[in-house]
């Protein structure tokens, strides 16, 4: 089993796609990835050759931000608004959709469970 960035990486699948497992890493930076790595789109993790798991690992590290310090910096983007005490701040501290979308009615990933108010009865 291959280990980038902290996270194990499916053995079974391609190489694109269990580049997609880690945090930040998406299809078109997976296939970057192996395009720069030399890695063919067919070859599965198991396939790969310990110096292959390196350089992918190497290549990573150094050109992308992802796992932790990439959760870290969407925190602290996050926070800065809070602290700010802006629109979209103020949406994140309600725990409100931040872009503009409708609460009238949705929204419930954003809102939670929705919960009755004693006396509204039509």
């Amino acid at each position: 089993m291959a280990r980038i960035a902290g996270v194990n990486i499916p053995t079974g699948k391609r190489v694109e796609v269990g580049l997609t497992y880690i945090h930040g890493i998406g299809q078109t930076k997976a296939k970057e990835i192996c395009d720069k790595a030399g890695i063919a789109a067919e070859r599965r993790v198991n396939e790969l050759s310990d110096a292959e798991v390196i350089q992918i690992r190497e290549l990573i590290d150094r050109d992308y931000m992802v796992e932790g310090d990439l959760r870290r910096e969407v925190a602290m983007n996050i926070k800065r608004l809070m602290d700010l005490g802006c629109y979209r701040g103020l949406r994140h501290r309600r725990g409100l959709p931040v872009n503009g979308q409708r609460t009238h009615t949705n929204a419930r990933t954003r809102k939670g469970k929705a919960r009755p108010i004693a006396g509204k009865k039509k």
